[in-house]
């Protein structure tokens, strides 16, 4: 929520706990907990909040660096950004064939018998 908020990455609490759809979400205030919970599709992340550009280039579940993260069009993708590899630059190179695939693949691992 925060990223939406504040513009940034921000540091949740246990205070702030929420559970939707089987993820538990911390957030850094009451207030980012309650506009969330009124409308959680809107700001979730992408991809159950693995990596984008994973997602699209393998199809693989790869944690990120919460503070790497790109908003287009009101979505939230987030991005491994670790050893010197940041993925969201890879992603910034080809963004909409990347994201048509993790589309894709983030269909069969979500909904496998699709």
């Amino acid at each position: 929520m925060a990223y939406f908020a504040q513009g940034k990455a921000l540091e949740g609490s246990k205070n702030n706990a929420l559970v939707y759809d089987g993820v538990t979400y911390y957030f850094s205030s009451a207030q980012n907990r309650e506009v969330f919970n009124a409308a959680p599709a809107k700001y979730e992340p992408q991809y159950g909040g693995w990596c984008a550009y994973a997602m699209g280039a393998t199809g693989e579940k790869v944690s990120v660096d919460p503070k790497t993260y790109k908003i287009v069009n009101g979505r939230l993708y987030l991005f491994y950004n670790q050893y010197f590899t940041n993925t969201l630059k890879s992603w910034n190179k080809a963004e909409s064939s990347l994201r048509t695939k993790a589309d894709a693949s983030w269909a069969k691992i979500f909904n496998p018998q699709s």
